[in-house]
């Protein structure tokens, strides 16, 4: 039987919060301000990361850019392999994507396979002019090739290790851990 453990914590609330404003300050930057701006929350997680990165924004600029909630289950390149029923909740995209800078929000890059999914379903929702990536967390091991614009930490892992974002929207707890699957 497997067991994840864990082994360190990476990052703490503070440092959640201060990597979200970070985040937050370099796509203002990089996109010369929030016009035409649209940040997309991937489900989970990235959802309430997407939220606090426009809270953020809003207290740089004076404006809060739209959000968008992203469902990728039907786009997964494995969905096919999951003997189970997959729970499909409902994308909600507040404004027309086209012509827009989609910034696309999650907890942690890994394969890139997520990220995929993700531009296939924006892909079919329309043609942004472009589509950014922001990760909190980005573990290395990449099977695509894909890169997010924006990091928070750079976590180099063990492909037997794990990276667990836990927030206080979704686990009543704010941090990020670093674990291991061992045998028991």
């Amino acid at each position: 039987m497997k067991k994840r453990i864990e082994k360190t914590v990476l990052m703490d609330a503070d440092g959640v919060r201060r990597a979200l404003t970070r985040i937050a300050h370099e796509i203002v930057e990089k996109n010369k301000g929030v016009e035409n701006l649209v940040l997309v929350g991937i489900r989970t997680r990235g959802v309430p990361l997407s939220e606090r990165v426009a809270e953020e924004i809003e207290k740089i600029e004076g404006i809060r850019p739209p959000q968008g909630v992203l469902d990728i289950t039907l786009y997964r390149d494995d969905l096919s392999m999951l003997d189970y029923q997959p729970l499909v909740r409902p994308t909600e995209m507040p404004v027309d994507i086209d012509g827009k800078t989609v910034v696309l929000v999650d907890d942690v890059l890994f394969t890139g396979r997520t990220i995929r999914s993700a531009l296939d379903a924006l892909i079919d929702m329309g043609r942004p002019k472009s589509i950014q990536l922001a990760v909190l967390i980005d573990r290395g091991h990449r099977e695509l090739p894909i890169r997010a614009d924006y990091v928070g930490k750079n976590v180099p892992t063990a492909a037997r290790e794990t990276v667990s974002v836990q927030l206080s929207e979704t686990d009543k707890e704010e941090k990020v851990v670093l674990g291991e699957i061992v045998e028991e």
